[in-house]
């Protein structure tokens, strides 16, 4: 089951009448769920990183819920992204652990539409100022989707729109935020094209133990590699000990291609891979850097608890150097 977290930058959220709406909508119909307030956990800016840091990297999806501030985000929030996306966490030689997460911005504004177009008094789109996050999601290696807002939020009693109105809106943020979160953790070409990646990247670091990969093996799985077929998951364990034997850790697999077909209650997933790495001096490659492109063909179902399941794994060899 995936897990969102919602970091809620509002500075005093009980005092806002959109943000609370589109928070409860989400507490209400995502079963794991972590929304943390920022206003109550820090009203003294002093954040706890190590907290923060750890419920990232539960989060399958990461929310950012915000009133938007002066072209951007509160301070508070601000601050928080300063001091959680830290060097080696989010960004750095060792900083993947935010990598292939799912980031939204879901923020609501208080401007109407039209104001924020070269013409307006605004001058730029949405979009174009939220650039310096997109960026962030970018650098931190996540899958960075297009922002949800709405305009026209502000509230000002018999001055500005009306409260039944406001909140109205927000209701409607609310499903469209919550039909994005569905979308990528329930439609099962994105859970697929996520564990493909994931599957990569736990394969490029060649661990000393299999139990990611076998709990994710079929108790029909059965496996055609270039060194020949194996079945089951002592054939896995053969196939994985001779891949060690020959090729050092840190590979990288670069998936060019990847299509999702559905066959009924599996799915084919046709893959063009290049692999690049290292192998051993007592390997057939004799210590040389090897530059590998092959085509694979995954047999693949999804169980009850959207875990992806492999049944079949085809691995055909086009082209190496």
């Amino acid at each position: 089951m995936s897990h969102v977290v919602v970091i809620s930058g509002h500075p005093d959220l009980e005092s806002s009448n959109t943000n609370t709406v589109i928070l409860d909508e989400l507490k209400q119909n995502i079963s794991s769920l972590d929304v943390r307030r920022l206003d109550t956990l820090y009203p003294d800016y002093n954040i706890d990183i190590e907290a923060e840091q750890q419920a990232l990297v539960k989060a399958d999806v990461i929310i950012l819920q915000f009133p938007f501030y002066w072209y951007s985000v509160p301070a508070l929030m601000k601050k928080w992204i300063d001091d959680v996306f830290g060097y080696n966490f989010a960004y750095g030689s060792k900083g993947d652990k935010l990598q292939g997460k799912d980031f939204i911005l879901s923020f609501t504004v208080g401007g109407p539409e039209e104001s924020y177009d070269p013409l307006g008094y605004n001058h730029f789109s949405i979009e174009e100022l939220m650039r310096p996050l997109q960026q962030t999601a970018y650098l931190a290696g996540m899958n960075y989707h297009k922002p949800v807002y709405t305009h026209r939020m502000v509230y000002i009693s018999g001055v500005y729109n009306k409260l039944e109105e406001v909140q109205s809106r927000a209701r409607q943020h609310a499903s469209r935020l919550l039909s994005l979160v569905n979308d990528l953790t329930q439609e099962p070409s994105n859970i697929i094209n996520k564990f493909v990646a994931q599957w990569f990247k736990a394969f490029d670091q060649l661990p000393k133990e299999t139990e990611y990969f076998e709990k994710h093996i079929g108790s029909d799985f059965s496996m055609s590699m270039p060194e020949g077929k194996f079945s089951g998951a002592e054939g896995f364990r053969d196939w994985y000990a001779i891949a060690t034997n020959v090729f050092k850790p840190n590979c990288d697999h670069d998936v060019e291609q990847i299509e999702v077909t559905s066959q009924g209650d599996q799915y084919t997933v046709e893959l063009r891979v290049r692999l690049k790495a290292e192998t051993y001096p007592d390997s057939d490659f004799e210590a040389q850097p090897i530059n590998m492109l092959v085509n694979e063909v995954w047999q693949v179902s999804i169980d009850e608890n959207s875990s992806v399941v492999i049944h079949d794994y085809q691995v055909m060899l086009v082209d190496h150097s």
